[in-house]
């Protein structure tokens, strides 16, 4: 299958899991609203949120598809299932081992993470019990990310793309049932992250053993497959995992601000929206062709695929980020503005939003060139820049959050901005080194594609500033402000899609070439995903 073949499986897919997350998100908002309890929850989510992104989206994931899948090509598919069986049995005993030792240093680790609420007792412990129950999802995600690399290493894309579905119905259902009380609400989300991951494991070694893996599990053996896994992993967890980690980083320096928490949260799931849609599904599926090219040692066609994938990804992140910088507030009020969530609370939020939608671009860019690295085993590269950019945001995170605050302002959005500028950096350091490897070189027909993506996404951000302007009157003629924000949306996504084909940022002919099926491995395995296996 091609590249936007491949993406779309994974964007469609992603698609529903985030309108399942946006079901669970608008019930959570409305049980827990924007005080304690909600900071607490949030934050104990911070740990199955950041090893779910370094793992099944990340570190792991890129290290293991690219030497699976070279395993595979040269040896064989015994070999192959060996290697995933030894790294699986070191997988599950590490993060046995890492969730134990947490659960039990909980209490010490929420004084760091959570350090803002050391003198409220309650929501401390709340924070504690909370994460601890979510612990085991790690365990459980380490299993269901090695299953789900098996099966993109061998181009089948549904069963790992829909798994995350899980996450979001289980924690839906969950306080659906239990939601008479905000702690009661809490307790029975945090359950429901913990059982996701069982039912997502279960549910992509299902898909892998459909595609034809061998599953075995052999007693935890430091093998020399498993030590070159660990040699690419490690710097890779911190080079795939940068964004999260800044995210993580900010919120605990939010703690400090009753409330930022869940404003810096509710802004994060908005454009982490284009992220998962886009990012990391044109990641995913580049990863394993990116890999094959490189192994031929095909550089043209590995830089065209390279390209292909960044105005692919951009042609949808532009407009995003532009919807977002035009009505940050407007989408926030309409979205999360019920029950316990008020719409003060979704204008604090979107002040963080508007300075994440600038970064929406690069937060993207990353989950694209990242590949280009990892499919040549190179992960300590993306890992120094990630390091660089990590310290820019505490630096500049820290001196903007207390900066502000000592003005008599808030000081969250100071986080967002920090966010936003390191994950720049970190992408401008990716793209310089890509091009003195001669890996990477945007031709001038890419270049010039790129620029009518961006004339075409300037005029969007025009058309929905002044929806935005005039939402009062919108609101009016149409009853509502949801009515309201669903036509902007529709006509602005329209109007953007007819702008882009007049100045030919895209064309008929580019599409349907993009969906043209490619034959044998060239689109990373070819075939049907397993869900749509006869």
């Amino acid at each position: 299958m091609s590249l936007a073949r491949n993406t779309a499986v994974i964007g469609g897919l992603t698609l529903v899991s985030r309108l399942f997350g946006f079901a669970r998100d608008l019930v959570l908002a409305a049980a827990l609203g924007a005080g304690p309890v909600a900071d607490a929850f949030f934050a104990a989510l911070r740990f199955p949120n950041l090893f779910r992104r370094l793992f099944a989206e990340g570190a792991f994931s890129q290290a293991f598809v690219p030497v699976y899948s070279k395993t595979l090509a040269a040896e064989g598919q015994e070999a192959a299932d060996q290697l995933a069986a030894e790294a699986l049995s070191i997988l599950l005993l590490v993060t046995g081992l890492l969730s134990a030792i947490a659960i039990a240093a909980m209490g010490w680790i929420n004084r760091a993470l959570f350090a803002g609420y050391a003198d409220d007792p309650q929501a401390m412990a709340l924070a504690n019990l909370l994460t601890q129950i979510a612990m085991p999802y790690l365990v459980a995600m380490s299993a269901a990310t090695l299953f789900s690399g098996v099966l993109n290493a061998r181009g089948k894309f549904f069963a790992a793309a829909a798994a995350p579905i899980l996450f979001n119905l289980c924690q839906l259902i969950a306080v659906g049932l239990v939601h008479d009380t905000p702690e009661r609400a809490a307790l029975a989300a945090i359950i429901g992250v913990s059982v996701s991951g069982v039912l997502q494991a279960i549910w992509v070694w299902a898909g892998a053993r459909r595609a034809g893996m061998k599953a075995r599990f052999p007693f935890p053996r430091v093998t020399p497959g498993v030590k070159r896994l660990v040699a690419l992993a490690v710097p890779g967890a911190i080079a795939g995992g940068a964004l999260q980690i800044n995210v993580m980083i900010s919120q605990a320096l939010a703690s400090f601000e009753q409330g930022a928490i869940t404003y810096l949260n509710v802004a994060d799931r908005l454009y982490q929206l284009p992220l998962g849609l886009i990012g990391i599904a044109v990641g995913v599926a580049m990863l394993p062709r990116l890999s094959r090219l490189v192994q031929e040692g095909d550089a043209p066609g590995a830089r065209g695929a390279l390209d292909e994938a960044v105005a692919l990804s951009m042609a949808f992140t532009l407009p995003a980020a532009a919807a977002i910088l035009a009505m940050p507030g407007y989408l926030l009020e309409g979205l999360y503005s019920r029950g316990a969530f008020t719409v003060q609370d979704a204008n604090n939020a979107a002040m963080a939003l508007i300075h994440y939608g600038w970064g929406v671009p690069a937060f993207v860019l990353a989950k694209i060139y990242a590949p280009a690295f990892f499919a040549r085993e190179d992960t300590r590269a993306p890992m120094r820049y990630a390091i660089t950019s990590m310290i820019l945001n505490v630096v500049f995170g820290a001196a903007l959050f207390f900066g502000l605050r000592s003005i008599g302002v808030a000081g969250f959005p100071g986080l967002a901005i920090a966010t936003s500028t390191a994950a720049w950096l970190n992408v401008l350091l990716m793209i310089r080194a890509l091009v003195k490897q001669g890996a990477y070189g945007p031709t001038p027909a890419a270049f010039g594609r790129l620029l009518r993506i961006v004339l075409a996404s300037a005029i969007l951000f025009a058309v929905l500033w002044f929806g935005n302007a005039n939402r009062d009157w919108l609101e009016a003629q149409l009853g509502s402000k949801e009515a309201s924000i669903g036509l902007l949306i529709l006509a602005g996504g329209t109007f953007y899609f007819v702008v882009a084909f007049l100045v030919r940022a895209v064309t008929i002919g580019e599409v349907r070439a993009a969906f043209k099926r490619e034959r044998g491995p060239a689109g990373g395995g070819g075939g049907l995903p397993p869900g749509f296996d006869g």
